[in-house]
């Protein structure tokens, strides 16, 4: 069984058996089967999902929203009218997955061409089991040996549900899979439906988009060969009179780490279905006879308590259950990277020195960076000579990695796998290793190909030095980087028929890798870095143990770009760097104490040249790791409410996090600039015990001097606090703490 996701298979005549007696109680957090109606029905945390088979054999969506009661028992789902003889009801009906053929107009869940020419597909219900937790309802078209199996999974906690397809080709010759998705969620049918959804660029992710969904279709995609940052696999839609706390949200995320594509559409009668998987652009897989295409999972789930409860809850999901030792992934240690001291300059005796430096101030994990490998003196040559560089350290890594274990530290290493550069021995040997078309120009980005991971020889060689790294030295952690986008994706070892097969074996080599990884090395753990946030999606978290999001580590714009990433992902997978001031991005000067607290939203790393450093400026970094670490498990674990947005125009940012147990919460507030003698917004608490006592004390900064030393959760939240922030660029944070009950 998955973890966190749970099924107890039961028919609605047993539950009625059940309920005739006196003491019996429905099972809750389930999936039922009704096998005489055939209708399936999911219960967990507080929302049901409905699906039935309709009059033509087809799955049709009944129900997703807030739970039904046990008396609620669905007929068999009856197919919508048609609008007119231009709109057959195949297209206004609201069904799980369906192919085009017989006139389907709206985006279609597969398409398929045969080898004879044909491209119809009509899909109908033949059968449903249970196995392991996963309801599998089995599909077939109604003369080819073509099935398809829908398999759904639920959380129990938060309700949201896994589905994907199975692509099974019975017909004894080879055809190709033209476009696959995962599956499709339908919303009740009705308008004033907003949609938010996450966009961006290098330095510049995670920006949150609303606009209002509309008849036709809105498409968010990367046709990058990997997640991307333009926009994100992730989206929410609620109705116009949602907030933060309160309405409705339906919300869900895709889980994987290459192109994918979400289509958000509007039909004839107001029907707004989701539509997500395997981006179409250029896509042609070659599926054999007696071979199987899984689609990737598209997790989606339902609240009726606003924005901030989707995020919580799509936070619990991924903490409790995608990341790779859930529900017990250890907390994030405060990490010292090298990268923006040294950048390729990297060497024994300096590394050593950086790794005296974070010691002092309270660093747990000291990671080097690029540069220690091959002829990597700047990114132009070494990408691919995965050996280390003997003129920098001429006794291999050994000598530093006892140095940092000796200050009670681990020790990581930058990696990039995927990668080369022309100019390495690697790619002089093996040319025909990176994408490309024959006879056509290899497109350089940052002075590096694309290796095509595709290649079972190419994942061979990347899983072998990697493990050999790990097998020879001492390392705990590895920041896995990928520093550019695909083109010419070609792969010329195979038939042409075959060749676009490329963007589903590529990211299958890529998993395939980091499990091997994992299953031989269990204690190494791996960070998903791509030129920022450009590969962060459902399907990388569960195999990696931290993300980073942006190489922007300008502590204002990260406010901006935190508040994005949460909507979806969990801040104890998030990393956030204190660097230095000013920084690179936007040349602002920002003191050390607003940096720190910025950065202590998330899972805490110094990036800072602390060769640099005063006394005083480590003395405040001592401080603030040492009070990082007391709150570390509410913020990278708790519950997370947004009281402030950093939106344009916004003067301030407020964000509180809250212990599971809601014995602590843990309160962030920033000023960008005060004016006319305003006093900073009264800050309102969310979440707390209403009945517990809390006391209060500040990390940094002051609220007004006639604050309650200790009070109620209800105090806190109704009543509020004052908080004292004047000028540009301000920030304070403090701690409240259970004291009684």
């Amino acid at each position: 069984m998955h973890r966190g996701f749970v099924a107890r298979f039961c028919s609605f005549a047993c539950l009625a058996t059940l309920a005739a007696t006196a003491c019996a109680q429905r099972p809750t957090d389930a999936i039922y089967v009704d096998d005489v109606n055939h209708v399936f029905r999911i219960d967990a945390g507080d929302t049901t999902y409905e699906f039935g088979v309709n009059e033509d054999k087809r799955l049709q969506t009944i129900y997703w929203g807030e739970q039904l009661s046990e008396k609620d028992h669905p007929q068999t789902p009856k197919a919508a009218q048609g609008m007119s003889s231009f709109d057959s009801s195949r297209n206004t009906t609201p069904q799980e997955f369906d192919a085009w053929g017989g006139g389907l107009y709206v985006e279609p869940d597969l398409k398929i061409t045969f080898p004879d020419g044909n491209r119809d597909l009509d899909l109908g219900y033949v059968s449903h089991s249970m196995h392991d937790g996963v309801l599998s309802v089995q599909m077939k078209d109604i003369s080819l040996p073509v099935l398809v199996t829908l398999q759904y999974k639920v959380d129990d906690a938060t309700g949201i549900v896994g589905r994907r397809a199975l692509i099974e080709n019975g017909t004894g010759k080879p055809f190709i899979i033209e476009s696959a998705s995962s599956a499709t969620w339908n919303l009740p049918r009705g308008k004033n439906y907003i949609l938010r959804y996450l966009s961006g660029r290098w330095a510049g992710e995670w920006t949150v988009n609303d606009q209002n969904v509309k008849p036709g279709k809105t498409i968010l995609e990367s046709r990058r060969g990997t997640t991307g940052a333009q926009n994100n696999p992730w989206f929410s839609i609620r109705k116009n009179d949602t907030t933060e706390e309160n309405g409705n949200v339906w919300f869900g995320g895709l889980a994987w780490s290459g192109s994918w594509q979400i289509a958000v559409e509007q039909d004839a009668v107001q029907q707004v279905r989701v539509t997500g998987g395997y981006n179409p652009f250029d896509f042609g897989y070659h599926l054999k006879a007696g071979a199987t295409l899984e689609t990737p999972w598209f997790y989606a789930g339902h609240t009726s308590h606003g924005l901030g409860d989707a995020s919580r809850r799509m936070h619990r999901l991924e903490m409790d259950t995608l990341v790779p030792h859930a529900p017990h992934e250890k907390l994030r240690p405060v990490l010292y990277n090298s990268w923006e001291t040294t950048e390729f300059k990297v060497n024994e005796a300096g590394q050593e020195v950086l790794a005296e430096k974070a010691a002092a101030i309270g660093a747990e994990r000291f990671v080097m960076d690029d540069g220690w490998f091959g002829a990597r003196n700047n990114d132009h040559a070494g990408l691919g000579d995965w050996t280390v560089n003997s003129q920098k350290f001429p006794n291999g890594l050994k000598p530093l990695i006892d140095k940092v274990h000796s200050l009670h530290m681990d020790f990581g290493l930058w990696v990039e796998p995927e990668m080369v550069n022309p100019d390495s021995d690697l790619y002089r040997k093996h040319p025909d290793w990176a994408l490309n078309f024959t006879g056509r120009p290899r497109t350089e980005g940052r002075n590096q190909l694309v290796l095509n991971l595709a290649r079972e020889d190419v994942r061979q060689y990347v899983f072998t030095f990697l493990d050999k790294l790990l097998t020879e030295n001492d390392i705990a952690f590895l920041k896995w980087d990928y520093n550019r986008n695909w083109s010419e994706p070609g792969w010329p070892a195979v038939a042409p028929e075959e060749q676009k097969n490329v963007y589903v074996d590529f990211i299958h080599n890529f998993y395939g890798i980091l499990t091997e990884l994992r299953k031989k090395h269990p204690n190494v753990e791996i960070e998903s870095c791509s030129g920022g946030g450009s590969r962060v999606d459902l399907g990388v978290i569960g195999l990696t143990d931290e993300v980073w999001p942006s190489d922007n580590t300008d502590a204002f714009d990260r406010l901006r770009v935190q508040n994005g990433f949460t909507q979806a992902y969990a801040p104890g997978i998030m990393m956030a760097w204190v660097t230095d001031s000013p920084t690179w991005v936007n040349q602002r000067t920002l003191s050390l104490p607003y940096r720190f607290l910025s950065s202590m939203q998330g899972s805490l790393g110094i990036g800072a040249n602390l060769t640099k450093f005063t006394t005083e400026e480590l003395n405040t970094s001592q401080k603030m790791i040492a009070e990082y670490k007391n709150i570390r498990e509410t913020v990278q674990r708790g519950d997370l409410y947004r009281l402030a947005f950093p939106t344009d125009g916004s003067e301030e940012s407020v964000t509180e996090s809250v212990s599971r147990d809601k014995q602590q919460a843990v309160l962030f507030t920033f000023l960008h600039s005060s004016a006319e003698l305003y006093p900073y917004p009264r800050v309102f608490l969310r979440g707390l015990d209403p009945d517990r006592v809390y006391s209060l004390r500040s990390i940094y900064g002051k609220t007004s001097v006639d604050t309650a030393a200790s009070a109620t959760g209800s105090y806190w939240m109704h009543r509020g606090i004052d908080i004292e922030l004047r000028g540009d660029f301000q920030a304070a944070a403090f701690v409240l703490q259970g004291v009684s009950h």
